[in-house]
Order: C-alpha cells, then structure tokens, then sequence
C-alpha cells in the first residue's frame, strides 16, 4: 500500500504562519530558547501542510454507506 498524506485544512497553515512570525518577531525579544522553539513547531507545521498539497489519489472513506432499498 503506497503512503499518502492527508489533506490538511488551510486554517492549519495559516495558523502555521501567523504562530512562526509571532515566535519570531515577538518570543525573540523576550527568549531566543522559547522562541526557536515555538519557531521550530510552527515551521514543521508549514511543512506538512505543504506535503499534504503534493497531488494524490482522493482517499475513499473509512466506512461504506448503506445502501437504500
């Protein structure tokens, strides 16, 4: 079975970017440990929001739907 990556919303990487500038630009001031940190975190996310956009196969459902009779 080949692997392929669930689609992630796009409210996820914004959240990614708005979260790395804050850890940025505002924990750098206050501490360059919590700062990489959360920078860190934030990045990964940006990361895998951009390999769940690489173009797949649509993924059926886990569960079948009943059939009406």
């Amino acid at each position: 079975m080949v692997w392929r990556a669930a689609p992630l919303k796009s409210s996820f990487m914004l959240a990614g970017i708005i979260g790395f500038l804050i850890s940025v630009i505002y924990l750098l001031k206050i501490s360059l440990n919590w700062a990489f940190a959360f920078g860190l975190v934030f990045f990964l996310m940006i990361i895998a929001t951009l390999v769940s956009m690489t173009k797949s196969k649509p993924v059926l459902p886990l569960y079948k739907k009943k059939k009406r009779r």
